[in-house]
């Protein structure tokens, strides 16, 4: 089926962690609305994430943001031809929230139901901006729960070149903020606070794994930053937070790039993609679009807003699983750890 051959439309929901969010997108790049309801100031309060509120928002929010989204679309209902809904991974209290609402709706509206695999979401959310993307790509999802190098063959179609092995970048990021008192969320933070600081004061490892050329590993780095820290505290010695922070994140930079670089070359493609919340890092950002343009391959990145969670990302996935043939019974289930192509 291509593209063009009839409209469908999609109502996207998401609720794998601490946004609640829904979307209507239209053949899987024309994003009618999206709207998010943040608990960032809420988790803020204990530093982190914290499972159960999140769930418990998510309950509260659900109806509010699906119904919302609709009416900035100027659609019902019975407009849709598909709900699609992330069913992992996440938080499992969170994903049931969402994959609750979408299967009463699917069954009390008598619409297909679509199950969407979060990471095929934040990979799809570049689907939405750029009308000239097609598979085959590669992309870097970097996120605060994974780290994925992926060479996307064809529409839901995934090689997993390489993972994180312990903790994702936006792991680390959250963990290093905590460390030198900016607090959470960690990535916009580290990013601002490094803006005065210089990423060449302090000598951070980059981590390189000798079994797995592609896979990522950032739990040397972290305790490398911890190490540091608790040297100038021993010896009474200042610490300058924004050198550090600096220092830190272009160390991450610095290994998402080399890998980056590395599989661009071995399998000779030539567009690449980032995704995922540390996504809409600008250093990042800026340091892949050099790398890019040295290697002569087009890049692609989301906005800001399609970086970090959102729906219309899984309404553009849940639409090439659903010209696909794909469809998720009454049965289906939250998996907080599912794979990549499972």
């Amino acid at each position: 089926m291509s593209d063009t051959e009839q409209t469908i439309k999609i109502l996207a929901i998401e609720s794998s962690c601490d946004e609640t969010a829904a979307a209507v997108v239209v053949n899987g790049r024309d994003m009618r609305s999206n709207v998010i309801s943040s608990q960032i100031a809420l988790h803020t309060l204990y530093g982190g994430v914290v499972p159960e509120i999140a769930s418990r928002k998510h309950i509260e929010k659900i109806n509010q943001v699906i119904a919302q989204a609709l009416s900035d679309a100027d659609m019902t209902l019975q407009d849709m031809d598909a709900i699609g809904v992330t069913y992992g991974p996440g938080l499992v209290g969170a994903l049931l929230v969402g994959v609750a609402e979408a299967k009463a709706i699917s069954y009390a509206a008598n619409i297909p139901l679509v199950g969407v695999h979060h990471i095929e979401g934040h990979i799809s959310a570049n689907y939405i901006e750029n009308p000239d993307l097609k598979p085959p790509f590669l992309c870097l999802v970097v996120s605060g729960g994974h780290t994925h190098l992926v060479k996307v063959t064809d529409y839901g179609t995934y090689e997993i070149l390489g993972r994180t092995r312990d903790d994702a970048a936006g792991e680390a990021f959250d963990k290093v903020a905590r460390a030198i008192g900016l607090g959470y969320p960690g990535g916009p933070k580290i990013e601002k606070v490094s803006h005065e600081g210089d990423p060449k004061a302090i000598s951070f490892p980059r981590a390189k794994i000798a079994d797995g050329v592609y896979d990522f590993s950032f739990s040397g780095l972290k305790s490398a930053v911890l190490n540091y820290l608790n040297g100038c505290r021993m010896k009474n010695l200042p610490i300058n937070q924004a050198d550090v922070a600096a220092s830190f994140q272009q160390s991450v930079t610095d290994v998402l790039v080399d890998h980056a670089r590395h599989a661009i070359r071995e399998y000779h493609m030539d567009s690449f993609a980032i995704a995922g919340g540390v996504a809409s890092n600008g250093v990042i950002r800026a340091a892949m679009e050099q790398m890019c343009r040295e290697e002569g391959v087009k890049f692609y990145h989301p906005s800001p807003i399609l970086c970090t969670d959102n729906a219309a990302m899984i309404g553009a996935a849940a639409y090439y699983d659903f010209i696909a043939g794909k469809r998720a019974g009454l049965d289906l289930n939250a998996v907080p750890n599912l794979k990549l192509g499972e």
